[in-house]
């Protein structure tokens, strides 16, 4: 049996996906195939050998952009026959968890594909959840305390694969997507899209980041969903667009409607945060962040970059050189980071704040 690393990511970016894997292979030097499952939204590198711990410092020094959640174990596993009725998964499952020889874990996360194929093992996934939980505490592989956290994913009602990730820097959440409900006096659902961001990159330090009596400018805001987020934290928030603001944010003491084009459009005074989600190409979204940070216009900013249909991993790599050159050349030492969030479709997220601001790596509760 393989060793294996399972990455999930969202269903049409398993080659961008696979291109995450193959950097973290080469960084960990471990000689993987690397191959996107059938059905869509999860990758696998396969390994004779994988050194777990080597395999986490390189997904610590170089994050995924593309893969939500991943974990090392081994696989694929044969857990039931379909010419049996009434298989028993359960059994499988924990002798592969008994061979891994890094219990104790965190009891497992029962984890699928991101598809419509995935979603029709969910039910499936719930009726094993309790049963593995407890025969896993029988053999003394589970504990409350556990640095690791167990996953056991299951490719269809027949295969699955079995490994771990580290608490400290694996996925917060099942199948990496986080619980989050759609605010009701938001404007719009691109809310979510913000939420996710702060919390993902901010971690447990939003408060201190991001806080009441803060400034922001909001580009290309319209209706207004990422400035609701905003001014629910607090915030007093300029939102720059042509067209029209939701009736409730022109109306709260905290907005300024500034109807001009975001691309030109500069403050009068620098602000704390910048967030930016206008349809524009990478690379000009790209520079205008750039511009706002080398020039002090804004401490901090979360953006999106919407991709283009081919080579979708090289332009964010085109746009992190250029964020990077342009801080650069003006002495500024800062964080940046690109994720593709839950909540994004043809687009990543990024961030990026003076170094003086960026946090450390502060983590989340996770949750279950």
């Amino acid at each position: 049996m393989s060793a294996a690393v399972v990455a999930l990511c969202r269903a049409g970016f398993e080659p961008e996906a696979a291109g995450d894997l193959a950097l973290l292979a080469r960084e960990a030097a471990v000689d993987a195939a690397i191959a996107p499952g059938r059905g869509g939204g999860f990758v696998v590198a396969s390994a004779s050998r994988l050194d777990h711990d080597a395999w986490r410092r390189a997904s610590l020094a170089h994050p995924p952009i593309f893969v939500r959640s991943q974990f090392a174990g081994i696989g694929p596993l044969a857990i039931a026959s379909r010419d049996v009725a009434r298989p028993d998964r359960i059994a499988p499952l924990v002798e592969a968890f008994a061979s891994l020889d890094s219990a104790p874990f965190l009891a497992p996360w029962i984890e699928y594909a991101d598809t419509n194929e995935g979603k029709s093992i969910s039910t499936l996934a719930r009726a094993l959840d309790a049963r593995l939980v407890g025969a896993l505490r029988e053999r003394g592989l589970v504990g409350d305390h556990a640095r690791l956290q167990a996953h056991a994913f299951l490719v269809d009602g027949t295969t699955a694969y079995a490994g771990s990730s580290d608490v400290a820097t694996g996925a917060r959440w099942p199948l990496g997507i986080p619980r989050l409900r759609m605010p009701r006096d938001a404007p719009s659902r691109s809310t979510l899209k913000l939420a996710e961001a702060i919390v993902m990159f901010l971690g447990d330090r939003e408060r201190d980041l991001m806080h009441e009596g803060q400034s922001a400018v909001d580009l290309g805001a319209a209706p207004g969903g990422w400035t609701w987020q905003l001014v629910s934290r607090g915030l007093h928030v300029t939102a720059v667009d042509n067209g029209a603001l939701a009736p409730s944010l022109l109306r709260h003491s905290n907005v300024e409607h500034v109807r001009a084009d975001g691309l030109v459009w500069r403050p009068r005074r620098p602000v704390d945060w910048l967030v930016c989600d206008m349809v524009e190409k990478p690379s000009r979204t790209a520079a205008l962040v750039a511009e706002w940070i080398a020039t002090g216009a804004a401490a901090s900013a979360i953006f999106n970059l919407k991709l283009p249909m081919k080579s979708r991993r090289d332009e964010v790599a085109r746009c992190d050189a250029a964020i990077r050159a342009r801080l650069a050349a003006e002495g500024i030492d800062a964080t940046l980071a690109f994720r593709q969030l839950y909540h994004d479709r043809e687009e990543v997220t990024g961030y990026v704040a003076r170094r003086e601001r960026a946090h450390s790596s502060g983590r989340m509760p996770r949750r279950r």
